[in-house]
């Protein structure tokens, strides 16, 4: 009771500075990536352009974790998100080039791209199937981070985190604005938005998985007029680039379910030539004439 009572007791500027503290960790929270309905709505799509083998495998990986799904495991990097892979979530390029330079824009491998590569790479093995379902899970998840434009942004503003503006009657970041403020502003469900994407036009050639070019495609959309607006978020911000965003959300899940596919079938074609390889080998015996005559 006393603690009660002490509590209603705080004076209001008490609770105004708990509240701002309370907010600005979320907010923090948020600008780390794409929200969680940007990340859900890529796996779903993804899950549905699987191949049915690629779906199997991921099914039989995600049964080590009961009640796991495509969609459920989409935050998973996010929520396990540590000093050492932090770094795993963006690339930072100069202002001065998209082109991507990975001595310069990644060292050590410690960047959105580099990460991709390894993660991909570690489901296309023979690794143990925790190994690969970790794997799946970053895969799932920075896919659609390289995605996020300034996921491939500028250093110098840390993708934009410190550009502030004023948006939907709101103090924020343009991180922000493009991690959920604009998949918000739509006022869909992700039903909807997955919707959405899956009625885009899918390219009839194989996409391309290569997420170097991903990371620049990013960098380039940032590189635009306009993209850092003068005055706040308006309608005209928000009419232009809600059909990027969407564009970015829809090659994510195309890229992302093309990355499992093609590593599903390297991993079993390694599967397959390892079971070839350990057969014993069948004991030779002299040809005979009676062999030739066959």
């Amino acid at each position: 009771m006393v603690l009660i009572y002490r509590a209603q007791r705080l004076p209001f500027a008490w609770w105004r500075s708990l509240l701002l503290l309370a907010l600005s960790l979320l907010t923090a929270a948020n600008a780390w990536s794409w929200g969680a309905q940007g990340h859900e709505v890529i796996a779903a799509v993804a899950w549905q352009r699987l191949t049915p083998p690629a779906r199997q495998e991921v099914s039989r990986l995600l049964a080590l974790e009961p009640g796991q799904t495509l969609v459920s495991i989409a935050t998973w990097a996010d929520e396990h998100r540590s000093p050492a892979t932090g770094v795993w979530h963006y690339v930072n390029f100069p202002r001065s080039s998209c082109n991507y330079d990975p001595v310069r824009d990644c060292p050590d491998g410690r960047c959105v791209v580099a990460a991709i590569a390894h993660q991909r790479a570690v489901l296309a093995s023979q690794a143990d199937d925790a190994q690969r379902l970790k794997a799946l899970k970053y895969l799932v998840h920075l896919v659609g981070d390289v995605h996020q434009p300034l996921h491939a942004g500028y250093q110098d503003d840390r993708g934009g985190n410190r550009f502030q503006l004023q948006a939907w009657m709101h103090a924020r970041n343009l991180h922000a604005v493009w991690d959920s403020g604009l998949l918000r502003s739509m006022d869909l469900d992700n039903e909807a938005v997955a919707s959405l994407l899956e009625a885009m036009p899918v390219a009839s050639h194989a996409p391309d998985v290569d997420p170097v070019h991903m990371a620049q495609e990013s960098c380039r959309i940032v590189g635009q007029p306009g993209f850092y607006p003068d005055a706040g978020v308006n309608a005209a911000y928000t009419q232009r680039f809600t059909p990027v965003l969407r564009q970015r959300l829809g090659l994510a899940a195309t890229r992302l379910a093309a990355m499992i596919n093609a590593a599903v079938v390297q991993s079993q074609g390694e599967q397959n030539r390892s079971a070839i390889a350990s057969l014993p080998l069948l004991p030779s015996s002299p040809v005979t004439s009676t062999d030739r005559e066959k």
